[in-house]
């Protein structure tokens, strides 16, 4: 699994690869985490998550969301991103963990928000690609 940060007209983007539909999921937070501190310690605890939403870009976005809301309420910056991801029917569910770095032991910048502006899903001959804007 891999990511890259793009520039984007005054946003950032995450363009990621991965061998699973999880491990993409997990490489774009991995890039959002990125893009919010270049250089993250060690330590902080591992935490868990699940989420679940009607569309595979819905699930993207609303994981994407829950990862700025855990650093907004709980003061941590989530890295070392892993995630599962099912469908069932008509709904899509997520099942991840990530490690919370305290953001008093990191110099981060602000990322506002994900978007769903130009957002990319798609499964190649590799894997899966994803390619994610977020407003900074």
């Amino acid at each position: 699994m891999s990511y890259e940060l793009k520039d984007h007209t005054a946003d950032i983007a995450v363009e990621a690869t991965a061998a699973s539909l999880g491990g993409v999921f997990a490489a774009v937070a991995d890039g959002m985490a990125e893009a919010m501190c270049e250089d993250v310690p060690t330590g902080g605890q591992r935490r868990s998550l699940a989420v679940t939403a009607e569309s595979r870009e819905a699930l993207l976005f609303d994981y994407l969301d829950e990862l700025i809301y855990e650093r907004d309420v709980q003061g941590v910056l989530p890295v070392d991103n892993e995630t599962t991801v099912q469908n069932e029917g008509s709904e899509w569910h997520l099942d991840g963990s990530y490690r919370g770095v305290p953001l008093a032991d990191v110099t981060a910048r602000d990322l506002k928000a994900v978007t769903y502006s130009e957002m990319d899903i798609s499964e190649t001959e590799k894997g899966w690609h994803a390619y994610v804007v977020f407003d900074v």
